[in-house]
């Protein structure tokens, strides 16, 4: 073997056949969801059937948030400025950042410090986040993964805990952010659990590796950006000044499954 050969462990190709960590892709085609393939193709293997239905339901908690985000801000201004479909959408996946989607990485690490305390203290969850909260706030320094500019109580929060809850996913990693929750509104910062924090913790009972946390906002806001690439480049003019406040929606009027 020459010294520029290299390996990797995702995907075999040969003539007539391509393998995903080993899996045929003609057979796990009609078998498997998008989340699933995802999970197989980061992990190397292919999720429980309660852990697949968890990522499905996390992607679709963050497929969009209107238009007022900065990455769909940022797209749809590539987008009228001329710039193709993936010019567009990657001009907002590149605005997808530390303080935009970013909250995931930064809480998963606020996470597992409290969870790793408490082992290393012997105390509880309880105890450990207490303790994090008053070394947070002594020096000031804001924990990710809590409030948000309009919910006070993000419905996909309480979605994504009451399903993991019930698949029986939900760790330490969920109890933790709980805590973490309940101990700054005893300290007088009632401040809501949202979705990026929701996220983290589910990450973390899924003991995904911290470096991929961002990776999972960028994979669920993809088609939401697209959309808007397309609403933008079909509904509006070219080089329009793009207000982040001054829009209405004029969609679909609220509809439920039932």
């Amino acid at each position: 073997m020459s010294d520029t050969t290299w390996k990797t462990a995702i995907t075999r190709i040969e003539p007539n056949e391509v393998r995903l960590r080993g899996y045929r892709i003609d057979e796990l085609m009609g078998q498997v969801t998008f989340a699933q393939a995802i999970f197989l193709a980061l992990t190397g293997e292919l999720p429980s059937p309660n852990i697949a239905k968890l990522l499905d339901t996390m992607l679709v908690s963050s497929i969009d948030h209107g238009a007022t985000p900065p990455s769909a801000l940022a797209a749809r201004t590539a987008a009228s400025t001329g710039a193709p479909l993936n010019a567009a959408v990657a001009t907002g996946v590149l605005s997808i950042n530390r303080f935009h989607g970013g909250a995931i990485y930064d809480c998963m690490g606020v996470l597992e410090e409290g969870i790793q305390q408490a082992a290393d203290s012997n105390v509880s969850i309880e105890q450990a986040a207490e303790e994090l909260v008053a070394s947070y706030r002594q020096d000031k320094k804001r924990i990710a993964g809590l409030g948000h500019r309009i919910h006070s109580d993000d419905p996909r929060t309480k979605k994504l805990f009451s399903l993991a809850e019930e698949l029986k996913v939900a760790n330490d990693g969920v109890s933790m952010i709980r805590a973490i929750h309940k101990a700054l509104s005893k300290a007088g910062k009632d401040l809501p659990i949202n979705v990026d924090g929701a996220i983290a913790a589910l990450l973390v009972d899924l003991q995904m590796p911290r470096e991929l946390a961002n990776a999972f906002f960028i994979m669920a806001r993809v088609p939401g950006l697209v959309a808007h690439v397309h609403e933008e480049q079909t509904r509006q003019r070219p080089m329009r000044k793009i207000d982040p406040i001054k829009h209405e929606y004029d969609g679909t009027p609220p509809r439920s499954l039932d």
